[in-house]
């Protein structure tokens, strides 16, 4: 088995005091003399290659600080995985942490293609481990820059000893491997500046843990491609995602994305100003194409008025902002929860605005997937709207299915639980007394499996990966069932997509075979 391993900087190759960074070669040399012994004691099966081609332009050592990284370093990891994503079983990026859950978050957009409603046609099949230290791997004498030794009872080592040992167990997702744990990539951030427990995914479990032995949560993994086809291993899906990834670097720097910070700062009412207000102004006039909003709490944002946020400068501002094409999507500042900017007046306007909720996203996820998916958008002849729609749908794993189950992932809809229309416009609620019923916002009945909204049986709603979408009671007995089911194997999802209106809504609830790319049925229609 053979394990790539790209280093692009950081405090983990870093020698000297003050600490600067060594080139990738030399790290590579030194590696190869002090690391690779000890890692072939226990990893006898695999074979670590130190590529030193990876150049970042911008750095006369070819290695970055991750804190100089830009949306193009990130092109560039993923052109050099997809360029010899043949040769390898598995990928470890050696990374700064300043940066390292934003680069996390990146590369998942920028190695897997999706289709318009979200589903993979091109999709990673390997491990791509990103890991870094809060202490750097090797001791040079003072003077030198050359490493003489390992330095003593660092975090460099473990964490790299334990990349390596989950970059060899076939993966199909990028991660961020820390302080003994794995995270999904596009569900880290950095919690700690001074620790060695530097990085967390606060709404999300960790995909392993490495005690004693090297405990993993399959569970919690992605399923990886479909079929093989659009795996990544398919020389024609390795293409598109070349293709597609091409287009994006060529583009990305047109579509910069900001996070934007909810504070207290002066406005006034009567005169319809504010700081804030102004700032959004400025930022879009300098060419911001996206603005990420770390609202307070569950996504509450001030409007500039308090009593009418449609009188707000703030308001207003992010109204401009829409209107002239920037995408906003609201995010939180709070380490761990959902947005529901419903729950409070001081954020049920956002959406009036355009503003997109973020739901348990972070708010590094939430920039990259929104700058990665409007520099893609051409080449796939995405509009505007699709891509909004696209940001709110879980395309990775980086945010909770608001609108759909998913066989491989999460299959059940039990008692009391429920999907929305990424709007809030109509809502499937699984009732613990009637069963599933579809409801408009306004709770008008749509749908049921019995046709009614009181006289329905309760149960579990799965949908199987046979491609059928069945009720069942609580002892697992059949209920009701579309009765689409394919011996041969259908992963498919149940989705509600588009907003429900009393008149000219475009509401549906269908199940979709994705493995056959087909519509298996449809349960309602407006």
């Amino acid at each position: 088995m053979n394990i790539c391993v790209i280093n692009t900087g950081g405090t983990i190759s870093c020698v000297g005091e003050p600490l600067a960074p060594m080139s990738a070669a030399t790290f590579a040399t030194a590696a190869q003399a002090m690391l690779d012994p000890i890692i072939a004691e226990q990893l006898s099966n695999v074979t670590l290659t130190y590529e030193t081609s990876l150049i970042f332009p911008e750095s006369s050592t070819g290695t970055l600080d991750s804190t100089n990284l830009q949306p193009s370093d990130w092109c560039l990891m993923a052109e050099f995985i997809l360029n010899n994503y043949a040769a390898f079983d598995g990928f470890v990026i050696l990374h700064g942490t300043d940066s390292m859950d934003f680069t996390g978050a990146a590369l998942p957009f920028l190695l897997n293609v999706f289709d318009s409603r979200g589903f993979g046609r091109a999709v990673l099949s390997k491990p791509v481990i990103v890991t870094g230290s809060q202490v750097p791997m090797f001791y040079a004498v003072p003077g030198s820059t050359t490493p003489s030794k390992i330095n003593f009872n660092t975090d460099a080592f473990q964490n790299f000893c334990g990349a390596v040992a989950c970059a060899a167990l076939a993966i199909p997702e990028v991660c961020v491997y820390f302080a003994s744990r794995l995270y999904r990539g596009n569900r880290s951030m950095k919690v700690n500046a001074s620790e060695f427990p530097a990085f967390a995914t606060p709404n999300y479990p960790p995909l392993a843990r490495y005690g004693i032995e090297l405990d993993l949560y399959r569970d919690v993994m992605l399923p990886g491609p479909v079929s093989s086809d659009i795996s990544l291993d398919s020389p024609t899906a390795l293409a598109l995602a070349k293709n597609q990834l091409a287009s994006i670097t060529g583009a990305i720097d047109g579509f910069p994305v900001m996070q934007f910070n909810a504070f207290p700062a002066p406005y006034s009412v009567s005169a319809g100003t504010g700081v804030i207000a102004n700032l959004i102004d400025a930022c879009v006039g300098q060419g911001i194409k996206g603005l990420v909003l770390e609202s307070y709490g569950e996504g509450n944002f001030p409007s500039g008025n308090p009593d009418t946020p449609a009188s707000g400068a703030i308001y207003k501002a992010l109204q401009s902002a829409n209107a002239g094409g920037t995408v906003i999507v609201d995010c939180t500042q709070v380490m761990a929860g959902t947005v529901n900017d419903s729950a409070y007046a001081s954020g049920a306007w956002l959406p009036s605005v355009g503003a997109l909720s973020g739901a348990d996203m972070t708010p590094m996820a939430g920039l990259a997937k929104t700058m990665i998916l409007l520099a893609a958008g051409a080449s796939n002849g995405w509009t505007l709207e699709t891509i909004k729609t696209l940001i709110q749908l879980n395309l990775a794993g980086e945010v909770l299915n608001v609108s759909r189950l998913d066989s491989r992932t999460n299959a059940w809809l039990l008692p009391g639980q429920s999907i929305t229309a990424l709007d809030g416009s109509a809502t499937l609620l699984n009732d613990p007394t009637n069963g599933p019923v579809l409801s408009g916002s306004d709770g008008s009945f749509l749908w049921s499996p019995s046709g009614s909204a009181t006289s329905g049986q309760a149960g579990r709603l799965v949908v199987q990966n046979d491609g059928n979408l069945v009720l069942r009671s609580f002892d697992n007995s059949p209920l009701w069932a579309t009765n689409t089911g394919n011996p041969a194997g259908a992963s498919s999802a149940l989705m509600l997509e588009g907003s429900w209106a009393k008149s000219g809504g475009s509401l549906s609830l269908s199940l979709y075979d994705y493995s056959g790319q087909q519509t298996s049925a449809v349960l309602f229609h407006q």
